[in-house]
């Protein structure tokens, strides 16, 4: 473990011994990343929403047995049984709760009356101040440059804005990896940076080996955003299959968003009433066509497709633009490891002020 420990509003807040998170990557962050981020000094989110409820309460059990390092579960807070999602963190002693989306504040106030750390991500400053006058105890700031989906706003001019803008520590995302990048968001006041796609490229991560050999192949010109997955703006690896999806029209893309849909009620064991309900959520809260709700059923299969089976000419990879710069496949603490000794020695290059 790297002797190096940087001080921070994060890691005063939620326990940890470096101000790094690991993100909640659905079909990625499952027990074993979580529990080896965790082990590491990072803070572990553990990503529930393609998880049943006995999938979830089973997982942040596992994760309970393998390490006593604090850790978090990521929700989605449109999710139609969302509060039965939290009362299993709360049964399960869970210490933080983060969010895709801003969860609303009766949501953010029962966590917190139970004493979990609630930390909502973000896209706009005008989403953290929301959040954070709701009693959010920090926030996750992605810039455009972020795996998934994302915003069209760089990270160097989002988080400065954000910062400015709460009294809450200010997690920063989007294009991290190395120790250079957590001294550069410290620098502009963040309290620490979230990492996905670098964290999904160790050997603690279970995605396929083949399907990480795809990412570590990959240059920052091989990373795209496109629509045509779920009517988003969505950061994947181009491949075949992207240009296939968009080269495809509206019907087929439907079609296939349907077919998807279905495959997603069996895997996670919901009813169509259940997936309607979630639907209406995510078209209020993000003003989508119903033919956008539709296609964003694509997103959890194509995914796991991927990242479970093992398939990339058949699913997507979400990818921040970082996988550019990755080469290899640390375990969770070499990676933690290698990030603060950087850190460290750039603090160290840094010129000294009178």
């Amino acid at each position: 473990m790297s002797d190096v420990a940087i001080a921070t509003p994060l890691t005063e807040l939620v326990g940890v011994r470096h101000p790094i998170v690991q993100t909640g990557m659905g079909w990625v962050a499952g027990p074993r990343l979580v529990s080896a981020a965790a082990d590491a000094g990072a803070l572990g989110i553990l990503a529930s929403a393609t998880m049943t409820l006995e999938q979830l309460r089973s997982a942040v059990r596992e994760v309970k047995s393998r390490t006593d390092a604090p850790f978090g579960v990521n929700l989605r807070a449109d999710a139609s049984d969302a509060t039965d999602r939290v009362q299993i963190l709360l049964d399960q002693g869970v210490k933080v709760a983060s969010f895709a989306l801003a969860p609303n504040r009766e949501l953010i106030a029962r966590l917190k009356d139970a004493g979990v750390v609630v930390i909502p991500s973000i896209g706009a400053r005008r989403h953290a101040e929301k959040v954070a006058a709701w009693g959010a105890d920090a926030v996750v700031v992605q810039g455009g440059e972020g795996g998934g989906h994302t915003g069209s706003v760089a990270t160097t001019v989002l988080l400065p804005q954000v910062v400015d803008a709460v009294d809450i520590p200010v997690i920063a995302a989007g294009g991290f990896h190395d120790g250079r990048g957590l001294v550069a968001a410290l620098a502009y006041g963040a309290a620490g940076v979230a990492m996905g796609t670098r964290f999904l490229l160790t050997s603690d991560s279970t995605v396929p080996e083949a399907v990480k050999a795809r990412y570590l192949a990959a240059t920052v010109q091989d990373i795209t955003v496109t629509t045509q997955v779920d009517g988003l703006p969505h950061r994947m690896l181009r491949t075949e299959l992207v240009d296939s999806l968009e080269r495809s029209g509206r019907a087929a893309a439907l079609l296939r968003a349907l077919c998807h849909a279905a495959a997603f009620k069996r895997e996670c064991g919901m009813s169509w009433t259940a997936m309607v309900r979630d639907g209406l959520a995510m078209k209020h809260g993000k003003e989508l066509s119903w033919s956008q709700v539709l296609l964003a059923a694509n997103t959890p299969m194509m995914l796991k497709a991927a990242m479970v089976d093992g398939r990339p000419g058949l699913g997507v990879m979400a990818s921040g633009q970082v996988a550019g710069l990755i080469d290899d496949l640390p375990s969770c603490a070499e990676l933690v490891d290698r990030v603060m000794d950087e850190a460290h020695a750039t603090l160290k290059r840094l010129p000294s002020v009178p």
